[in-house]
C-alpha cells in the first residue's frame, strides 16, 4: 500500500499539486487519470521521490518516505519497478541483457541465477526464445512486454506504469492492461498506472484516481465511473471517448 497525504507541490509561484490525499491499494490496479498539464505525472515523481513535496507525506506500508534519509530511501527504492512510457530499452543490449540490468545493478546473483530470474520474468509475460534477440527486432507489444519483465525482475512490491499503452494497437493495449493487471495480482503489488486510454480504465481501474487543475477531484472504480455525476470527469471520459473515435 502507499498512501499520500495532503501532498502539495510548488515550482516557483506555480502551484501545480493541492492538498492531495490518496490510498493506493495493494493487490489492485490504482490508475491516475486527468487531462495533460493536470498534474499526475508531479504527482507519480513525488511518490518516487523524482521531486520533493512542498508538503505532506508519502508512506509505502507505513513508511514515511518524505523524511528518510538518502540511504533509507534506496532501501525503499529497490522494491519498485518501474515501467516507462517508451519502455527504455538499452537499444544495444539483447533482451536477456536488458531484463537483467537490474539484478546487475542491485543484486548480488550468479550469473546462473540471473539467467533463472530474467527466464521466470520472460516466460510470465508470455515471451520464449527472444534472449539474444535486440529490441529492435521486437514489435512494440513485445517490447512492452519486455519493459514489464524487467520491472519485475527485483520482486518489487510496488509497480509504477507511466502511460504503459502508448503507440500501441487496441488489442495490443488490453493484452498489455491484463498482464500488469494479472502480474498485480500473482505477486500482490501495489500499482500505480498514469494513462490516457478509457479502454484501460473501463477494463482494469481497480481503483481510480482523477486529478483535475493539480486537484483530487473524483475517486473510484471502473463501476462508479460509469454512475459518476461529476461533471468534469465525465467531459474527461466523454472528450477521451469521441477523439478515439475521431482516429
Amino acid at each position: 500500500m502507499i498512501e499520500v497525504r495532503h501532498i502539495s507541490k510548488s515550482f516557483a509561484d506555480k502551484e501545480v499539486l493541492k492538498d492531495i490525499s490518496f490510498v493506493f491499494e495493494r493487490g489492485k490496479n490504482n490508475l491516475v487519470i486527468g487531462a495533460s498539464g493536470s498534474g499526475k505525472s508531479v504527482l507519480t515523481k513525488c511518490i518516487v521521490g523524482l521531486h520533493e513535496p512542498s508538503s505532506g507525506k508519502v508512506l509505502f506500508d507505513g513508511r514515511d518516505y518524505t523524511s528518510m534519509s538518502f540511504k533509507d530511501r534506496k532501501e525503499i527504492r529497490r522494491e519498485i519497478g518501474m515501467l516507462f512510457q517508451g519502455t527504455a530499452l538499452f537499444d544495444s543490449m539483447t533482451i536477456e541483457e536488458n531484463v537483467s540490468f537490474p539484478l546487475k545493478m542491485h543484486s548480488t546473483m550468479s550469473e546462473k541465477e540471473m539467467r533463472d530470474r530474467v527466464n521466470f520474468c520472460l516466460e510470465h509475460v508470455n515471451l520464449t526464445d527472444v534472449n539474444h534477440l535486440y529490441p529492435s527486432e521486437l514489435s512494440g507489444g513485445m517490447q512492452k512486454r519486455v519493459g514489464i519483465a524487467r520491472a519485475i525482475t527485483l520482486n518489487p512490491k510496488y509497480l509504477f506504469c507511466d502511460e504503459p499503452n502508448s503507440g500501441l494497437d487496441p488489442q495490443t493495449a488490453i493484452v498489455i492492461d491484463n498482464l500488469i493487471t494479472e502480474i498485480t495480482r500473482e505477486f500482490d503489488i501495489t500499482t500505480i498506472t498514469v494513462t490516457h486510454d478509457m479502454n484501460s480504465v473501463m477494463e482494469v481501474g481497480d481503483k481510480i484516481l482523477f486529478i483535475y487543475q493539480g486537484q483530487k477531484w473524483w475517486e473510484g472504480d471502473k463501476h462508479d465511473i460509469l454512475k459518476s455525476d461529476n461533471n468534469e470527469l465525465n467531459e474527461f471520459v466523454f472528450a477521451s471517448e469521441i477523439m478515439k473515435k475521431i482516429r
